[in-house]
């Protein structure tokens, strides 16, 4: 054969892409790339916090300070120096009690009342024999006048007189008998009354109606021995363990300011009342008492305390009653709520306040603050808890 056939023109040429679908793909995939972080972009721009630049001023605190120059403190516990658990006087069985805890009672004002029905008979029976008595008597005064005006007229002897008479004098002695028997029972029933032994407060309810109650050294069992526990607060006091070693500087009606565990932020003036003259050799402390002289309603038996002991000098200096400004314009109002911004380790937090009066540039905060924060000066609208602020330098 002299014509060859040619098979090359069907072979597929790959040195060139085929244009259409692989080039529409590419483009599209660049496109969606692009989309996604521009997504991204305005998600971060809206949604993630962004720094801004804020003007902060300081929160002082003025007045009520601790310090002392001799630097001696001691820590304690408040106590009532008139406390007493009220006990009943006798056995028997509580039948009514009037009183709970925060109640405020007088001197002599019933506080409970003991099962009384087996004293009140005796009282009665007592009372029943004495009357036997004064009419016995009477009647044996009577008998001993017509004996004498008889003995006068010699119609009866000398031995009846005398009978007559012992008759009258052993009857007498029977009725302060039987009016001693009667003082007595009164006395007895007397004591299923429980009455407070000093004007003060109910700190404690110890017992219930039902229960037997006894006095404090006959109590055993399930017997009570004390119904309630009452103190005077107006007799509220801190007692102090003072190191031995300084108690040279520690002297009586020496000033003194005072420090609840309860309420860190207030102190209350005192002064020494008794420095006990012993020591407790387990210890090596001495005890000292410093009454309160600034009474509130907050303090309360039992509450722990820290006092630290001032001179005269250190006592004038830290009188003033502790008070917290900030500058007027870092305070907002908004929404019937004072609040200002408060900067920790570089974060803005919202804190709400009680404010007080204005003295001048500075504005009292009666609750809220302690003095010592770094707060925003005219806060921007943009400011949010939580928010990452950076200090302006200007």
């Amino acid at each position: 054969m002299s014509d060859a056939t040619d098979l090359s023109a069907l072979r597929i040429d790959r040195s060139s892409p085929t244009p259409g679908r692989g080039g529409r793909g590419r483009l599209l995939l660049i496109l969606g790339i692009i989309a996604v972080l521009a997504l991204v972009g305005f998600a971060w721009a809206k949604f993630l916090p962004r720094t801004i630049e804020v003007r902060v001023g300081q929160a002082e605190a003025t007045g009520g300070g601790m310090a002392s120059r001799a630097g001696i403190s001691a820590n304690g516990y408040v106590v009532a120096r008139t406390k007493a658990s009220v006990s009943s006087k006798i056995l028997g069985r509580l039948a009514w009690i009037g009183v709970t805890e925060g109640s405020r009672v007088k001197p002599g004002e019933t506080i409970a009342r003991l099962e009384s029905a087996d004293y009140q008979a005796a009282l009665g029976a007592s009372k029943a024999n004495l009357g036997q008595y004064e009419a016995q008597l009477a009647q044996a005064r009577r008998e001993l006048v017509r004996t004498q005006a008889l003995r006068t007229q010699n119609i009866v002897a000398d031995v009846e007189l005398e009978n007559a008479q012992t008759k009258v004098d052993v009857l007498a002695a029977q009725l302060g008998s039987a009016r001693a028997q009667v003082k007595l029972s009164q006395a007895n029933l007397e004591n299923t009354f429980v009455r407070a032994p000093f004007g003060g407060t109910v700190l404690r309810r110890d017992a219930e109606v039902g229960e037997i109650v006894a006095p404090s050294g006959a109590g055993g069992g399930l017997t009570r021995t004390a119904i309630v526990t009452m103190a005077d607060l107006n007799t509220l006091e801190v007692e102090v363990d003072v190191n031995e070693a300084y108690i040279a500087q520690v002297s009586n009606a020496q000033p003194a300011r005072i420090t609840l565990d309860a309420y860190p932020d207030t102190s209350f003036s005192g002064r020494v009342r008794q420095v006990v003259p012993t020591a407790d050799r387990q210890k090596a402390t001495v005890l000292v008492k410093v009454s309160i002289l600034d009474r509130d309603s907050r303090i309360l038996p039992e509450m722990g305390a820290k006092v630290v002991f001032t001179t005269r000098e250190d006592a004038a200096l830290t009188a003033a009653p502790r008070r917290v400004l900030v500058p007027a314009s870092a305070v907002v109002r908004a929404n019937d709520a004072t609040r200002v911004w408060v900067v920790e380790d570089g974060v803005a937090r919202s804190v709400t306040v009680d404010v007080g009066p204005q003295h001048q540039e500075q504005v009292e905060i009666r609750s809220g603050l302690s003095g010592g924060e770094s707060v925003v000066l005219a806060p921007p609208a943009t400011l949010k808890d939580g928010l990452r602020v950076k200090l302006s330098t200007r």
